[in-house]
């Protein structure tokens, strides 16, 4: 089966995850440090906190925010469970914002028509996480000067969109954002098997993520309520959690961040020579955009009204030929756990066309020009057999 994500892992990865377990430290120790280094330096942002999970960061930056019982945080519908449950972990309530669909990210216009609608029945949100789906850039400046005019903070959910770049600054730079996430799961543009990480600019918010990634313990005789009894002692000074990084895990992120912009050019350069050859077919291709330099995380094409296939037929047509397709995402609101909580697919008519029409093909670096040639002849023979 050919996967529609792999990860690349070298000899210089293993060597470097090798290195660790002869150390003497597993946990804890010189390598986490340096990974934060790394994706700061990259992305240009002040702070960088490495976190066990892309989902763990998510809730932890949730928290830092202040985001509890009686705020809402809104996000796109169109994204994995993670971006919404991070809201529901810190007790606060969830809500959704259609999409673009020429995007597949949250729709700017939509956000206005909804943030006026709120701030008259005074149920403005908290926080606002727009979604960078399959690694393109939401439109952050649109979103910033309404955060301005609103009063909202923002969580940039950018798991797909390390390596992205919007109006020529990296993804995760914060310009226009409080804090933004990045996952580094096997499928996603590198990797630390699970991991994730947090950047910010503003200090307070950093030590905040820092405090509760390590269950609210502090060393820090400034943050304590007595003078240390000495130097072993520590307290617990909020309650966090045990989301710290390895530093296996961490010495793989940084080996694998020397290949980051590397990855992403060969990401880029399959995803044009998919253009090249499917943009004659009844598809909807990822948008294009002089203010974004997608990671192309997934390349998720769309069915248009006028192709003969549905897409269940195209999905079991590729599966059949070995060829690993999936669909990114189910509506997060379709769930069964949030329809108890009453949200409805006629909110979002434009979510529930992507998920009607949409599929994911592989885009990964290492994949072979023979498997290449196999799912574009295998994409074609499916949706225009004659």
């Amino acid at each position: 089966m050919i996967p529609y994500g792999r990860h690349d892992i070298s000899q210089h990865d293993i060597d470097a995850v090798l290195d660790v377990l002869k150390s003497d430290f597993l946990t804890q120790g010189p390598k986490v440090p340096l990974f934060e280094k790394a994706i700061s330096e990259k992305v240009g942002s002040k702070h960088a906190v490495a976190f066990n999970s892309a989902t763990s960061a998510l809730h932890v930056a949730c928290l830092a925010l202040d985001l509890g019982p009686g705020d809402t945080l809104w996000t796109s519908p169109i994204s994995f469970v993670a971006s919404a449950n991070a809201a529901l972990y810190c007790g606060a309530d969830v809500d959704f914002v259609d999409i673009d669909f020429d995007s597949n990210n949250i729709s700017v216009e939509k956000l206005r028509i909804k943030l006026e609608r709120a701030n008259v029945e005074g149920l403005l949100p908290k926080v606002v996480m727009p979604v960078h789906m399959a690694g393109f850039s939401c439109d952050m400046k649109a979103i910033f000067e309404l955060s301005k005019e609103y009063g909202f903070r923002i969580i940039e959910d950018a798991s797909h969109a390390i390596g992205a770049s919007y109006k020529n600054e990296s993804v995760g730079c914060c310009r226009y954002s409080d804090i933004t996430v990045f996952s580094f799961h096997p499928v996603k543009i590198i990797t630390t098997a699970e991991g994730g990480a947090a950047t910010t600019n503003d200090s307070k918010l950093f030590e905040r993520l820092i405090l509760l990634r390590s269950h609210g313990v502090t060393r820090d005789p400034s943050l304590m309520d007595v003078n240390p009894h000495g130097d072993w002692y520590y307290q617990q000074i909020d309650l966090g959690f045990n989301y710290r990084m390895t530093e296996m895990q961490a010495a793989l992120g940084c080996a694998q961040m020397f290949r980051l912009d590397q990855f992403v050019a060969k990401r880029n350069l399959l995803a044009k020579r998919y253009f090249d050859r499917l943009s004659d077919l009844p598809l909807c291709l990822p948008l294009e955009s002089l203010d974004v330099y997608s990671s192309y995380h997934l390349y998720i094409i769309k069915l248009t009204d006028d192709a003969f296939i549905q897409r269940k037929q195209l999905f079991d047509g590729m599966r059949k030929r070995e060829i690993g397709v999936n669909v990114h995402y189910i509506p997060i609101y379709a769930h069964p756990y949030y329809q108890k909580l009453g949200f409805s697919s006629s909110d979002f008519p434009e979510s529930e066309r992507f998920y009607n029409s949409a599929i994911s093909i592989p885009i990964y670096p290492n994949l072979t020009d023979k498997n290449f040639e196999y799912i574009v002849n295998s994409l074609r023979t499916l949706i225009s057999p004659i």
